[in-house]
């Protein structure tokens, strides 16, 4: 496109206002396009700018970190049962003559006509209760008993195979005084005859124990029904003394579990005491 300084004028002369025109606006032409510039970079770097305050804001107005729910929020909260308070040691209630209340014959504490020990079966013979302690032990054990507050004793025979055993519990009032009666035993509890044993130890060397639990000190005799002697190699009459030894035990321990259980469960008012608890016939 010519020029204005291109075109000749009338007398060879440039036209030196078109050009002077024509550089002004040039020259604004550069600055309105320089300016549009600015003010496109200026308007991009305040969107930029409004963006990352705004998003600061929004930071700022989040719940601060105590405020959120925490992961568990609509579960139900744990639930822990109260303490359970232990049951009463049953060994208690067979310690002292306080505690130890439940009704006490020979019968509560022999029930068994057959009992089954440890697979033996034997059979009850006699049975008897005496208040003078001292009346149904021999050889030095009557003094033993009395010195130590015997209040009663308790014997029960029992018989299989040609062998008697006779035990005898001796009631105290307190544990301390049966352990000092079994340390302090000598002699031996008198051997109660029946009908399948009418002569069993009597004057001959039988098989003896002594033991003691709670309150109660239990001694045995076994020998032979026929008044044999019992020998030192024999093992019949051993073992039947240790079979009527541990269910002697048994029936103590199971007085003490009746009454430390109804001590747990007390039974309304009105109703009887517990008793201990007898198991089916023929089973120790």
């Amino acid at each position: 496109m010519p020029q204005p300084w291109d075109r000749p004028q009338a007398g060879g002369t440039p036209d030196w206002a078109a050009l002077a025109d024509t550089a002004d606006r040039n020259r604004r032409r550069k600055w309105l396009l320089i300016g549009g510039g600015a003010l496109a970079t200026a308007a991009v770097a305040a969107i930029v700018a409004t963006a990352v305050v705004l998003s600061d804001k929004g930071d700022k107005n989040l719940p601060a970190a105590e405020k959120l729910p925490s992961a568990s929020a609509g579960t139900p909260e744990p639930t822990f049962s109260k303490a359970v308070t232990p049951p009463p040691n049953p060994r208690e209630f067979i310690s002292s003559q306080e505690k130890d209340t439940a009704p006490l014959t020979v019968k509560t504490l022999f029930p068994h006509s057959k009992p089954s020990l440890d697979k033996r079966v034997y059979k009850r013979a006699a049975q008897d209760t005496a208040t003078d302690c001292a009346s149904v032990a021999q050889g030095g054990l009557g003094q033993v008993l009395a010195d130590n507050g015997c209040r009663q004793v308790l014997r029960s025979t029992y018989v299989r195979d040609g062998v008697a055993v006779t035990v005898g519990v001796a009631v105290f009032d307190t544990k301390a005084a049966a352990d000092k009666a079994k340390e302090q035993s000598t002699g031996n509890i008198a051997p109660l005859t029946g009908d399948d044993a009418a002569s069993f130890c009597q004057g001959t060397a039988c098989r003896l124990s002594a033991n003691a639990e709670g309150r109660y000190a239990y001694f045995t005799i076994a020998g032979f029904t026929n008044g044999s002697a019992v020998t030192p190699d024999d093992t019949k009459a051993l073992q039947a003394g240790r079979d009527v030894a541990g269910y002697t035990f048994r029936r103590i321990m199971a007085r003490a579990n009746a009454q430390a259980a109804a001590a747990a469960s007390p039974k309304p008012s009105g109703k009887p005491s517990a008793k201990p608890s007898d198991s089916a016939k023929n089973k120790a």
